[in-house]
């Protein structure tokens, strides 16, 4: 970790030099020794990174949710060509040229944030070691080493030794105890992240290995995070802890207000939004009727969710326009009705009741033909509608047989 980290020490002077300036802010309110001062500069460094990384951040959003829709033409793509590996990376390359999607779109809010976690953790195993660093001096320094959260230095990690602990000021059952919960809250909330975005936010109608690949990854990155936060000093455990809670509620703000199609999310704010709808008789947002706009101009292309919420509208007596309002009709209404009246289908007789129903129609005809006479055009009616083996056969023309002797008198 110290090699890796090193690699990122040209931007230690900047990373050093912006805590410096929270340190003063916070130092003149809670003192410039305390944990307070040294870990509020922390999280305020967290924050200003992750403000910085909001465009960033909608950009994977949706990189990730192009993703989720190419996952089914992707997999034809691979089923196809699955004897050329060439021409299969080929189709790939022009199905994201094609859909202006970038793979690596997802993963640059933590690219982007790397050098600057690496450049933290550089700044406090030097203030560890009781080296300068950056633009933090031989006060700061002595400053940053009597800095205690919770009776942890920043400086201290879970695996020290107790000789290294007691050199920073501390015993090392208080280390591994404010480590232990930190890396455990670290852990889960890594954890409910994933589980969220899995459970909420993905479109449940479409079947494909990436959901797969995000319920592993679900369950790996906890414990990746467990694993090597027993080598991280309590300051990098704030650092990331924040960081973690920072993501949390920025998907949770993303779920709730611009959810993916389709998914279980979207659902509840369609219906969050027929509620509203329906009560104001208006849409006030302008972001919520872009929402409506875009599900009108989709059309027949709408999802179960977005059906549900445009007949929702209609059996309220509303009726969603192109521009995105919502106008009173009445005649929705009617429609709606009239059109579950003609779906209604009549009930559907038993074959006792089919047969019954038959045997009295043939009651009817044969009273009828037995207390009436046929008239010659029934009588020719009948004939016709015989089948040919009851019909009367013709006399055979030609000669015929002779009597018997015995029937002569």
């Amino acid at each position: 970790m110290d090699t890796i980290a090193s690699l990122f020490s040209f931007i230690t002077t900047p990373v050093s030099w912006i805590i410096v300036q929270f340190h003063k802010l916070y130092g003149a309110v809670f003192g410039p020794d305390t944990g307070w001062a040294w870990g509020l500069s922390i999280v305020s460094l967290v924050i200003l990174i992750r403000i910085c990384l909001i465009p960033l951040f909608v950009k994977q959003i949706k990189s990730m949710r192009n993703m989720q829709a190419l996952q089914p033409k992707m997999k034809a793509i691979q089923e196809r060509y699955k004897s050329d590996k060439q021409r299969q990376s080929e189709e790939m390359m022009k199905l994201y040229k094609e859909t202006g999607t970038n793979p690596l779109s997802s993963c640059l809010p933590i690219l982007a944030q790397s050098p600057f976690f690496f450049a933290l953790y550089y700044v406090l195993s030097n203030i560890a070691s009781g080296k300068t660093v950056g633009v933090i001096d031989e006060p700061l320094l002595d400053s940053a080493r009597q800095a205690h959260i919770f009776g942890a230095p920043l400086a201290a990690k879970f695996m020290d030794s107790p000789d290294k602990v007691a050199a920073l000021g501390a015993t090392l059952t208080d280390v591994r105890i404010v480590t232990a919960i930190m890396i455990i809250l670290m852990s889960a909330s890594q954890f409910y992240t994933q589980r969220q975005l899995m459970q909420k936010n993905v479109d449940l109608t479409v079947k494909t290995p990436y959901m797969q690949q995000q319920k592993m990854l679900m369950y790996i990155f906890p414990v990746i995070f467990a694993v090597m936060g027993v080598n991280f000093p309590v300051g990098v455990l704030v650092y990331w802890l924040t960081t973690n809670v920072w993501t949390l509620g920025q998907q949770m703000y993303v779920i709730n207000q611009n959810p993916t199609p389709g998914s279980m999310a979207q659902d509840q704010y369609l219906q969050r939004l027929l509620k509203s709808a329906t009560a104001r008789g208006e849409i006030r947002s302008r972001r919520k009727r872009n929402v409506v706009q875009a599900i009108v101009a989709k059309g027949s292309d709408r999802n179960e969710n977005e059906r549900r919420f445009i007949t929702g509208l209609g059996k309220a007596g509303y009726a969603a326009q192109a521009d995105g309002t919502v106008a009173k009709s009445d005649k929705i209404t009617a429609e709606a009705e009239g059109g579950a009246a003609q779906r209604r289908q009549p009930k559907r007789q038993t074959k006792a009741k089919r047969h019954a129903a038959k045997a009295g129609e043939t009651t009817d005809t044969g009273a009828k033909t037995s207390l009436s006479k046929d008239t010659p055009e029934d009588a020719s009616s009948k004939t016709a509608g015989k089948p040919a083996r009851q019909r009367q056969q013709p006399k055979r023309k030609g000669q015929q047989r002779p009597k018997h002797p015995s029937s002569k008198k």
